[in-house]
Parts: C-alpha cells; structure tokens; sequence
C-alpha cells in the first residue's frame, strides 16, 4: 500500500518550522549573548530617552518633556525591532559561514523561499518579544506619554513594516555571497544609512533635500511615522492607513526583488567558488 503523499505546501511549512527551530537552539545555545544584546539595546533606548529629559535643563525652551521623551523612546524601540531584523536577514550567510553549515543548508531539498522565510519570521516574533520587554523595563523608569496609546495599530503597522524589510534584508543577505572579504561590512554601512535618513531620532523634515529623497525608499521612514502617531496620538487604522498602504507596497516589491536577487547571487557563489569562503 502506498504511503500517502504530503502536498507541497505542507512539507514546506514543516521546513519553514524547521529553520524556526534551528534558530531557536541557536538562541539557546549563545543565550548569555542574547543577554548581552537585550541589555545593551535597553540601556541604549533607556539613554536616548534621557536625551528628552534633559532637554528642559537648557534654556527656557518650550517642550513637553514627557511627549519628548516618548517621541525619543519610540524611535530607540522601533530602530532597535528593525535594525535586529534587518541583521538577522543580511547576517544569513555569515551566520552559515560562522557554524560551518553553509553547504548544507544550501543543498537541502527546501527552497530558498523558505529557508528565508522561515528565517524572517523567527527574526519577527523574537524582535516583537525583545522590544516589548524593552518598553517594559523603560516604563518602569520614565513618565512616558503613553495614555492615549494605540497598541494594537503601532503592533499592525510593525507587523506590515517587517515584511517590507524582510525583503530589504534579504537583499542584503546577498552581499556575503558575492563578496566574503567585505560583503558583511557592506551590509552594515546600509543599516547605518537607514538610521541616518529614516528620522529615528528626529523628523525627516531637518534633513537635506536629498537625504530626505533616500528616505522615501526606507520602509523604517514609514514604520517610524506610522508607530509614532499610533503610540502618541492614538491614530486609528484609517490615519494609519497612508503608512500601512506605502509599506504593503514595498513588501510586494521588496520581497520578491529580494528572493530574485538572492537566488543570482546563489547561483554566481556556486560558480566561482564563494560559497565557503570565509576570506
């Protein structure tokens, strides 16, 4: 008697659960450097919302110190979901390089579809949990202006944000593939760009016109916005809906570019020999 046969999209959602699992005992395993990372990005997010309290000290300037600070905090919190985010994915192949399971990764029967997808989505729930224990522990510390808070709308425009930058990531995830020696620090120079353009700690308003024009091509610029007045002014899905609608946008491009161009860079480390390279 013939076994029964799994359809297709059942045996990839089992690879998908896979490489959640792989990199949930890779947590595990390097859990006193989770710790490490969790710590550092409180205190960093804890410091920068100093930055507002001590901004009523110079002058007689007129500010809302508490507005300030929570406008400052949400930056810290949402720069710190999306940069880990973004990481994890550009990070991919130096990851494989690092444990030494880069060929086999790459020759297992599941797609690359899902061995990124599977990666992008441990990188989502594990950044949601980070930062909502992040804005815990700052709670605890700041008289934030959160009363009027719209949750669930900031987690709504996180969520569609992430998929949007899964696809930036995994475009990034490509340069380690074509270039071992400095595709990584590559990587890193973009995530520095992001910062720089996207109004994390400020509005986009103050930048020069043309660093303002990168910042329309940022989904972080959008996600900024949109979890800003969610958090801030309470916004519901209608007034949030002008940032939701430009990040569905870039996650319908983004991610497909990003598999497309992940699958080139694929193919040309195989051919030249990249693929193991470390240096």
């Amino acid at each position: 008697m013939r076994g029964t046969v799994k359809p297709l999209w059942l045996t990839e959602m089992v690879a998908v659960w896979g490489y959640v699992q792989r990199n949930y005992f890779l947590t595990k395993r390097y859990f006193m450097w989770e710790v490490v990372w969790l710590v550092y990005v409180t205190i960093n997010a804890m410091a920068i919302t100093y930055i507002g309290a001590g901004a009523a000290e110079f002058g007689n300037i007129a500010i809302n110190t508490e507005r300030y600070m929570t406008y400052l905090l949400v930056g810290a919190l949402l720069w710190n979901y999306l940069s880990m985010l973004f990481d994890v994915l550009s990070e991919t192949v130096s990851w494989e390089r690092w444990e030494g399971t880069i060929e086999y990764t790459f020759m297992s029967p599941s797609s690359r579809i899902t061995h990124l997808l599977g990666m992008g989505f441990y990188a989502v729930v594990y950044g949601v949990l980070q930062t909502a224990l992040t804005l815990g522990v700052c709670y605890l510390f700041f008289d934030l202006d959160l009363s009027r808070a719209n949750y669930w709308g900031a987690l709504l425009v996180l969520v569609v944000c992430s998929v949007s930058l899964v696809g930036f990531g995994i475009v990034a995830a490509v340069l380690p593939l074509l270039s071992p020696e400095k595709g990584q620090q590559v990587s890193y120079i973009v995530s520095s760009v992001l910062l720089l353009v996207s109004g994390v700690y400020y509005d986009v308003s103050v930048l020069p016109n043309w660093m303002q024009a990168i910042a329309t091509v940022s989904p972080v610029t959008y996600a900024l916005e949109g979890g800003r007045v969610a958090l801030l002014e309470g916004a519901g899905a209608a007034e949030l809906w002008e940032s939701i609608r430009v990040l569905l946008v870039m996650g319908v491009v983004f991610v497909p570019l990003g598999i497309w161009v992940f699958h080139l860079g694929e193919v040309y480390a195989k051919k030249t020999g990249k693929l193991k390279r470390s240096g």
